[in-house]
């Protein structure tokens, strides 16, 4: 099968039954895409496909044919981290690390969607993605300075 990913073309051999977190880090070494829980609730394994956020438990690889996704490897861009990367670091927006591709990517498509996100959207369009560590205040400072400095604002 064929898939655009990171932006580069790829051909996968795999079985129809393979969930595309799976084809991803085993089959392409991708492994920011974590699997965390196995029943869609923590958004580990969240990649953006065709620029929107779904969780890639979820699907099929065969259902992503055609398609392009973009994992956490593929977002920086000419060795600049994405200004939402950024943002996480700046505004401690981590500390583990292992919901951390999800959160970014969940939030990147939420800036595509809505660029001057109030508190309470932000909060909202994370409501798939849980983190056990840092109780969200900087990853929603995070993603509101994101949002600034796309703006213009920050």
């Amino acid at each position: 099968m064929n898939l655009v990913v990171n932006g580069e073309p790829r051909t996968l051999d795999v079985e129809a039954r393979t969930l595309l977190v799976h084809a991803l880090r085993d089959g392409l070494g991708l492994t920011g895409a974590h699997i965390g829980c196995d029943t869609s609730q923590c958004g580990a394994c969240t990649i953006l496909l065709d620029g929107r956020a779904v969780k890639s438990c979820t699907l099929l690889t065969v259902q992503a044919e055609g398609t392009e996704v973009t994992t956490i490897e593929g977002l920086a861009r000419d060795g600049e981290l994405h200004p939402v990367q950024r943002a996480f670091i700046e505004h401690h927006g981590l500390q583990c690390g292992f919901c951390t591709p999800g959160m970014i990517l969940t939030a990147v498509d939420l800036l595509e969607r809505h660029s001057d996100p109030d508190d309470e959207t932000i909060r909202r369009s994370l409501r798939g993605n849980l983190c056990r560590c840092t109780g969200y205040h900087g990853i929603v400072e995070a993603i509101r300075a994101a949002a600034g400095e796309r703006n213009g604002t920050s």
